[in-house]
């Protein structure tokens, strides 16, 4: 058999395929919900089947074939959460382009420069960008794919419209192998500038493989997704994916209303959103008395999720229902899980204790190891120093949900990736330690601990001592000063209406003298002097709830005129 058969027939992998197999065995299953209309009687939806979507998928594959797609051509992909969305997101895969896929929310000047970075050549994108591409013309000059999702105005090119019936014919679709490259996703930025991560097909076809088997989700489910790629998983797997209305680039800002809306009209059996999303929605159970009679489970995910929120939401759940938040990052998801139960019944007393937030056991397909913190390239795991249980160091992580590299970025290569014989260990970034049942405890961002001259201070387990006081929302610990010789400094974001926060709101004096009594009776805080009240913490774009503690590092020196 020549090469070339073995290719299309033998090794392919690719979600498409997955989504095209569920359209063959339940074609009218529904794939994708989208809230359009609210009456008074409550929100309407529009219902669109897995035959459906792999049709349109298909049709809009070959139509990008037919416009000068080949495998491996770069398209970045800027449409709003939707029924279209979904099926560009599996149309690209299915034509072997690679996918470009940045959070909007990162605002105009880091959009610019990831998509300089990572030189698109076609923009698949909603009517307000084609309009920016092209009056940046220059800039732009040799973009020549592109696609308009939405009215086209003054530009040419092909229409989300156009390419359905461009590809309305027989043109074989291109296979795709395991190590084709699939997608560059890009990171939120946290640590750092955001970094485009390079996804291959077969990351993505084990992290189906992964996520269905370690929570158990089965062909027909209902998902209600405040998370849109997640979407993608979901119609590989067979499960409905409902989009509630909501920004999806803000979900903290989610209406609860509208998720519980989404929720309960479509009777879901699992719903996927931030930890930002899950106190919203717990916290209007509890005014409110409404429960989610037909959720069997929540994922949540993007951060640790405390203790109160967990117990909210169990509140308002049936009592066989689980909550899991599964654990990683852009360049390797899944890592590791755990089910709220055991945080509650377990980890959270060793939590405010300040013994780290744990994450749980790593996914079958995960190997990882603790190794002493160095801030500079490791080139060989030769190189590296593995640290016993119990002891804190910096997480690595490899396997075939865990992606190889960035894209344009050698120097974060070097900072990141770890060569071991023909495979590569990622370094997370993430500190923390592994405990005697082989759980991993996160005790912070690595680029986050504060180095001052008694030792090393580390965010998570220093925060979670003050974070138990009931007039605090969260806190978080940043060092000022050069690294070695740090002053730790901790900031508070009190559970105060933020709409009265004042320069010198009259509960500060109380609450200060309470956190430094807090402080000073443990070991791990009590060498803390100083702190600061913030009336609203600078978070991630993606989940809205991981802290960017270097902003926030910026403004305490400023008012400490450090």
């Amino acid at each position: 058999m020549p090469a070339s058969a073995l290719r299309t027939v033998a090794d392919a992998v690719n979600v498409g395929r997955r989504l095209s197999d569920t359209a063959r065995t339940m074609p009218a299953g529904i794939a994708v919900v989208v809230p359009c209309r609210r009456t008074a009687a409550g929100w309407q939806y529009d219902r669109h089947t897995f035959r459906e979507l792999d049709d349109d998928s298909d049709a809009l594959a070959r139509g990008l074939l037919r416009l000068g797609v080949v495998p491996g051509t770069r398209l970045a992909l800027l449409v709003r959460p939707s029924y279209r969305f979904v099926a560009l997101v599996f149309a690209l895969f299915k034509s072997a382009a690679v996918q470009i896929l940045i959070d909007p929310g990162m605002g105009r000047r880091n959009l610019l420069k990831c998509l300089d970075e990572v030189e698109p050549q076609g923009f698949v994108a909603v009517s307000p960008v084609q309009a920016v591409r092209t009056l940046l013309r220059r800039r732009y000059a040799t973009v020549k794919l592109n696609v308009t999702v939405g009215r086209r105005w003054f530009w040419h090119g092909e229409t989300y419209e156009s390419l359905l019936r461009l590809g309305r014919d027989e043109l074989p679709l291109p296979a795709t192998l395991r190590d084709d490259p699939a997608a560059i996703i890009f990171t939120t930025g946290s640590t750092g500038p955001p970094k485009g991560v390079l996804y291959r097909h077969g990351n993505f076809d084990r992290q189906v493989d992964e996520i269905r088997d370690a929570y158990g989700i089965r062909p027909g489910e209902v998902d209600v997704s405040c998370f849109p790629l997640f979407a993608l998983f979901n119609c590989a797997m067979g499960v409905t994916t409902v989009l509630p209305r909501m920004d999806f680039t803000r979900p903290a800002a989610a209406d609860p209303r509208n998720v519980l809306a989404a929720i309960n009209d479509n009777r879901a059996t699992q719903s996927f959103g931030s930890p930002a999303v899950w106190k919203s929605v717990g916290l209007h159970c509890e005014r409110t008395g409404e429960r989610l009679p037909t959720l069997r489970r929540v994922l949540s995910a993007g951060a640790p999720v405390h203790a109160p929120v967990l117990r909210r939401m169990r509140a308002c759940l049936p009592p066989d229902a689980t909550v899991h938040t599964p654990y990683g990052a852009t360049e390797a998801l899944p890592v590791a899980s755990i089910e709220s139960s055991e945080v509650l019944n377990e980890t959270a007393a060793r939590t405010d204790a300040g013994g780290g937030v744990c994450v749980g056991r790593r996914f079958p397909g995960i190997e990882w190891k603790v190794l002493r913190i160095v801030d500079a390239p490791i080139e060989t795991m030769a190189d590296a120093e593995e640290l016993p249980a119990g002891e804190i160091g910096e997480l690595v992580v490899r396997g075939p949900a865990v992606t190889g590299e960035y894209v344009g970025r050698p120097r974060a290569n070097a900072l990141g990736k770890i060569a071991d014989g023909k495979t590569v260990w990622h370094r997370l970034g993430d500190a923390g330690y592994l405990d005697e049942q082989g759980r991993f405890w996160f005790c912070g961002r690595v680029a986050h601990r504060v180095t001052t001259l008694a030792g090393t201070m580390f965010t998570i387990p220093c925060e979670a001592i003050f974070n138990v006081h009931a007039a605090v929302n969260r806190t978080a610990l940043v060092g000022v000063g050069p690294p070695g010789q740090q002053r730790p400094v901790m900031i508070a974001e009190p559970n105060e209406d933020q709409k009265s926060w004042r320069s010198n709101p009259p509960w500060a004096p109380a609450l200060l003298a309470d956190l430094l009594r807090l402080g000073a009776a443990n070991p791990l805080t009590a060498g803390i002097r100083d702190f600061l009240f913030h009336p609203a913490f600078p978070v991630d774009i993606r989940h809205n709830a991981k802290i960017f503690r270097e902003k926030l590092a910026v403004w305490a020196a400023r008012r400490l005129d450090c």
